[in-house]
């Protein structure tokens, strides 16, 4: 299971369930693979990012080159208050908290999510097929800290 373990990773590998990190990733990877069959998931979230003017640090995180680093300001402006809104409710933060921790998460979890440096197309990648089980599966590993 690489991407659950990528995932444990990017916080250390450690987490509870007062681990608000783990909690947002939990959140950030079920929005993913709810949205990936309505046209959303991962590039509804890109275009976001592109909308907004940081198309070049998005690039990075799907490239194969080292990843750019996003502020939390950054994060607020391309994913929008109701969208930042529900990513913060899921995980029980303010929307300043999920956009700081999403800020260390995303670059790690797009290059993840897209590990030949391309977008993977919907159905036929194994690492979206498997996001669902993968948010599950990190939820009751951090609900048994």
């Amino acid at each position: 299971m690489g991407l659950l373990d990528a995932a444990l990773g990017m916080f250390g590998g450690q987490s509870s369930s007062s681990d608000p990190k783990a909690a947002l990733l939990q959140a950030a990877l079920s929005m993913l693979a709810n949205n990936q069959a309505q046209g959303g998931g991962l590039s509804g979230l890109l275009e976001q990012f592109n909308q907004a003017g940081l198309g070049n640090i998005v690039s990075s995180w799907i490239g194969t080159g080292q990843n750019l680093p996003i502020s939390a300001q950054q994060v607020q402006d391309a994913l929008g208050g109701s969208h930042l809104g529900q990513l913060a409710d899921s995980a029980g933060l303010s929307q300043d908290d999920a956009a700081q921790h999403l800020s260390e998460l995303l670059p790690g979890l797009v290059d993840k999510l897209t590990p030949n440096g391309q977008l993977p197309e919907a159905g036929n990648n194994a690492a979206f097929a498997d996001l669902n089980n993968i948010a599950s599966m990190l939820g009751q590993f951090t609900a048994k800290g």
